[in-house]
């Protein structure tokens, strides 16, 4: 039974946004001291009272991060299969109403397994598959078949696609897939009414219980996350972290991760209302390590070389490399195809992995072996 919905709707802004402004440097400390940090210690975490007190959450998140992961950054790349989309989100370039040029295109298989080729050939063992939402287009026969393929290639495979059933979640589970991200965007309705104009990604309610049913079907790693930029980030991190912990509970055969993508730039049409500067992030990364030990935190090409690398040591446990965010990017297209969002950080993935170890971590090409993976599929 889906439960989440009802704790959505148990802590509207009404009630976090008191929280936080009431918040003070002694309840920031005693947030830090709690053994299991509540949600009302989470939102004094987030508060303007816990910005002064960054080094210390900082000393705080280190270690807990430590603790349960050690000196470990997983790897992991993203490959766009379709930049084809259905859905009207005013923040993206992959919406026809975007006014983006480019040409929209969809990876037949012989092309994926030339993008997976190119990739392995770097040492990534993590693929992250995604699409526009755009189900004619990228069916979940297609899904399954690009599942296979990366799978001749990759040990952990992910997708970030539209929402889906249980049973085709499941359905995608029996061809190999390792883990699905889907971020709800906005855990504000009404913003995300706003946001959402077209297509069946409108559905608030359906899309909030989707990864619930993809941990209910059997996938090992669930990711989620806000769009930060699009409501007030402090009231869509809280509401994330809340997410994650409901789900590490109902999902408990599952491991759980957060992304955290920040707004940083969108269509014309679209203006970045809720923009947090570095500080903030920061802030909101720590606060919700905190809140979180024990869930893994994915980190994006979405944010520059130099801030990714500050960020090593405060909680990140997973950064993407080399990244492209075009269809047939990394080595099937020279044509100028549509891009879901501009890459900040172009390092390629030996750059990134040098800056790991300098930064005294272990990057990490994979966290379990083919033998492992296969057999923990036949036991479910």
């Amino acid at each position: 039974m889906f439960d989440f919905g009802k704790i959505l709707e148990a802590w509207p802004p009404e009630r976090i946004l008191p929280l936080i402004t009431a918040a003070t440097p002694a309840m920031v400390k005693g947030s830090l001291a709690q053994e299991r940090c509540s949600p009302e210690g989470l939102a004094a975490l987030l508060s303007p009272a816990a910005a002064g007190q960054l080094e210390e959450i900082a000393r705080q998140a280190q270690r807990l991060t430590r603790q349960h992961f050690g000196r470990t950054i997983g790897l992991y790349v993203p490959l766009y299969l379709s930049n084809v989309c259905y859905s009207d989100c005013t923040y993206c370039f992959f919406s026809a109403a975007s006014g983006s040029s480019g040409i929209r295109r969809t990876l037949n298989m012989d092309e994926v397994r030339t993008e997976c080729q190119a990739l392995a050939k770097h040492g990534f063992q993590s693929v992250l598959l995604l699409t526009g939402d755009a189900p004619k287009v990228a069916s979940l026969s297609y899904l399954a078949e690009a599942v296979q393929v990366a799978r001749e290639y990759f040990p952990s495979v992910a997708v970030e696609v539209y929402a889906l059933e249980e049973e085709e979640y499941r359905q995608l589970v029996d061809v190999g897939l390792e883990g699905v991200t889907l971020y709800m965007e906005t855990y504000h309705r009404e913003t995300y009414a706003q946001v959402h104009r077209r297509g069946r990604k409108r559905d608030f309610d359906y899309r909030l219980a989707a990864i619930e049913r993809a941990g209910r079907a059997g996938v090992r790693r669930l990711s989620i996350g806000a769009l930060l930029g699009l409501y007030d980030w402090r009231c869509d991190g809280f509401w994330t972290a809340l997410h994650a912990r409901y789900l590490q509970k109902e999902c408990w055969r599952s491991a759980i991760s957060v992304s955290l993508p920040r707004l940083r730039c969108t269509p014309p049409r679209h203006r970045i209302s809720y923009f947090l500067s570095d500080r903030e992030f920061v802030q909101l990364l720590l606060a919700m390590r905190i809140f979180l030990p024990e869930a893994g935190f994915n980190l994006s090409t979405r944010e520059s070389a130099a801030f990714r690398d500050r960020l090593i040591p405060l909680g990140v446990t997973n950064m993407s490399a080399g990244s492209s965010t075009r269809p047939g990017g990394y080595a099937v297209s020279g044509e100028e195809t549509l891009a879901q969002f501009e890459i900040e950080d172009r390092r390629s993935p030996a750059e990134v992995v040098a800056a790991i170890r300098r930064a005294g971590y272990d990057p990490v090409w994979k966290d379990f072996d083919w033998a492992f993976h296969d057999e923990v599929g036949r036991r479910q």
